[in-house]
């Protein structure tokens, strides 16, 4: 048990990663309806605004445009809109720390990726 909330370091721990079986909100009958899929959706989240971003993988719905000239990406997240516009700027924000080496990359994945070789 935590001292401060009384509930077992368990459930909080649950309930951070969105699988707590009080979830606020859950995707199943809003995303089924609102999008007409035969199945159910079992995607679960304790925060109203995750639930918010997940239901645009289902709806299509994308916000978040590039600005640059020419460009017609749109995106579900804002997050991804950041990344897609580092290859417009040529910025590579992660670099691999080993002695010697130069690699750069616009996303932490791929240089993760780079460190496994």
């Amino acid at each position: 048990r935590t001292a401060a909330s009384g509930r077992t370091r368990a459930t909080s721990q649950r309930a951070f990663t969105g699988l707590c079986r009080r979830a606020i909100s859950r995707c199943t009958s809003a995303c089924a309806a609102a999008s007409g899929l035969t199945r159910d959706c079992e995607h679960r989240t304790v925060r109203a605004r995750d639930l918010k971003a997940h239901k645009r993988t289902h709806n299509g719905e994308r916000s978040y445009t590039c600005d640059e000239p020419d460009c017609e990406y749109r995106a579900t997240q804002a997050s991804d809109l950041k990344r897609h516009k580092r290859a417009h700027s040529g910025e590579r924000p992660y670099v691999c720390d080993e002695p010697g080496c130069t690699y750069k990359a616009t996303q932490g994945s791929s240089l993760k990726r780079h460190k496994r070789t």
